[in-house]
């Protein structure tokens, strides 16, 4: 089953009111085009899909209109975290019984976790359903850092067969992977977030890329995780230059802010993030239409030759 967690997820915004309630047709629109795509898996209700300002009858009905959309053509990746363990063992069986495929947790916290905490909430999650599960490592969202011990240790509890990663802070993904796989077990997944680098991730063997981008605009994510699974180097620099404006909103902004501006400028939705969160300003959506309009030139550009 670790397979579900190979290769190109898609995480999508979960549009919703002012009040928290979920437009889930204009949700379902997003997914069509991400299976219209192909990706291999769609992550719903990840940090773009705003899993944390979500009620638990709201997440429930994400899911319910994701299911219905998908009707099992795509892996459906959906995440359970919350900051009551109770509250995570609810939301994973209320996504199994709704029909999702596999689950995504985050050590939600606002009392900073122990490891030894962090190792009880993630089994006590895993046991509480038949879904595999992948362990959201997100330090930048979540402020908690798995040690590499805690990870072990969470790889051999049954159901958690994966892993998302932060990008490590010197970029040196083969060795973190050499380090890694032997001590997490044959067949444990690792895939990789932070899109900006999540190409190189897979040049260097990463099994997936866990994307921000691919939520949104599919279908050139899908051409950059194809070339950088063939480990055509050449053509993963070619197209990251289309695709660098926009990284670089990401560091500025944060992914967050920057793919709510970009659903809206597309007309893929017409929803703004959940306050606090503010939507940018004039100037700065301006340069989210530059990034998109350049990310736009790859339909013009004919495709690499084997």
């Amino acid at each position: 089953m670790s397979s579900r967690f190979h290769g190109l997820s898609a995480f999508p915004l979960t549009p919703a009111d002012e009040h928290g309630r979920v437009d889930v047709e204009a949700l379902s629109r997003l997914i069509e085009r991400l299976d219209a795509a192909g990706v291999d898996s769609i992550g719903l209700l990840g940090s773009t899909g705003s899993y944390a300002y979500l009620s638990r009858e709201e997440r429930l009905r994400a899911v319910q209109a994701a299911v219905e959309c998908l009707k099992g053509k795509r892996t459906l990746i959906v995440g359970a975290g919350a900051l009551r363990t109770d509250e995570a063992f609810a939301l994973a069986q209320d996504a199994e019984k709704a029909g999702a495929d596999a689950l995504l947790l985050a050590p939600v916290s606002y009392t900073p976790l122990t490891q030894e905490e962090a190792y009880h909430h993630f089994a006590a999650v895993a046991g509480s359903t038949a879904l595999p599960l992948c362990i959201y490592n997100n330090p930048s969202t979540t402020h908690f850092t798995f040690g590499e011990e805690l990870l072990v240790r969470l790889a051999y509890i049954p159901h958690i067969l994966s892993v998302k990663m932060p990008l490590p802070s010197d970029m040196q993904f083969k060795a973190e992977l050499e380090r890694l796989r032997p001590r997490l077990g044959e067949g444990f997944a690792i895939g990789y977030s932070g899109d900006w680098g999540a190409a190189d991730a897979l040049l260097q063997g990463a099994d997936s890329w866990y994307s921000v981008i691919a939520g949104l605009l599919p279908v050139p994510a899908q051409r950059l995780f194809t070339a950088a699974k063939a480990g055509n180097k050449a053509e993963v620099q070619r197209l990251q230059a289309f695709f660098e404006p926009l990284w670089a909103l990401f560091k500025t902004f944060g992914s967050y802010r920057v793919i709510y501006t970009a659903a809206n400028l597309l007309s893929l939705t017409h929803r703004q993030p959940p306050l606090p969160i503010m939507p940018l300003g004039v100037s700065d959506t301006q340069r989210v239409e530059e990034a998109l309009a350049k990310l736009a030139e790859l339909d013009a550009l004919p495709a690499a030759t084997p």
